[in-house]
């Protein structure tokens, strides 16, 4: 009988290049993005009409609404990466707190997408050309200019960027832990630096 000890189980580390880990980052960038396009959404209609600022700040808010639909088409990609590797291996509870989660992250998803696709259907009907991207190109029209649907999209525009931040609100009271957690380390990141 062989004397060496067997090392007690341990639980795998993902790794760094894990399909997961990609998937986190991307929620990172990707909350900034959607912060950055509400805070500048408010902020721009407050500035004064027809001035450089205001024209900037919207073409800047533009900019980083068709990036998010850029990085959202990514983030579905991995995030199916993710749902193969774990539902493969066994299928999911359909436990009504597995149901509610599911539904919640598919609103989010849907409001991922609709929020700056109205944003493009609003740009669009105002005006041809109208889609700037970082001031290095513009953008092809998806939708046809429409002077007469212009108010009606601002409307849908608005409201549906501020129904996805109502469900950002409960996106973060269901993960409060999380959100108490990462306030925690990052309080604590932002002290040891301070000191350093």
């Amino acid at each position: 009988m062989s004397s060496k000890l067997v090392p007690p189980e341990t639980k795998p580390q993902p790794r760094t290049n894990s399909a997961f880990k990609q998937l986190w980052s991307m929620h990172a960038v990707m909350a900034t993005c959607y912060f950055l396009l509400l805070l500048g959404g408010f902020w721009m209609v407050r500035m004064p009409d027809n001035t450089p600022l205001q024209g900037n700040a919207y073409s800047l808010h533009k900019s980083i609404g068709v990036l998010t639909i850029g990085l959202l088409t990514w983030r579905i990609f991995i995030l199916q990466q993710v749902w193969w590797r774990k539902y493969t291996r066994r299928r999911p509870k359909f436990t009504g707190e597995w149901i509610r989660t599911f539904l919640l992250h598919t609103a989010m998803y849907l409001f991922m997408l609709a929020v700056p696709l109205s944003g493009v259907f609003l740009s669009n009907s105002y005006k041809s050309g109208n889609l700037p991207f970082f001031w290095v190109a513009t953008l092809p029209d998806i939708f046809p200019k429409n002077p007469a649907v212009v108010d009606f999209a601002g409307d849908l525009h608005f409201w549906i960027a501020y129904t996805f931040l109502a469900f950002i609100v409960l996106h973060t009271i269901d993960q409060r832990k999380y959100v108490r957690s990462l306030w925690r380390r990052t309080t604590q990141a932002l002290k040891k630096s301070s000191l350093s």
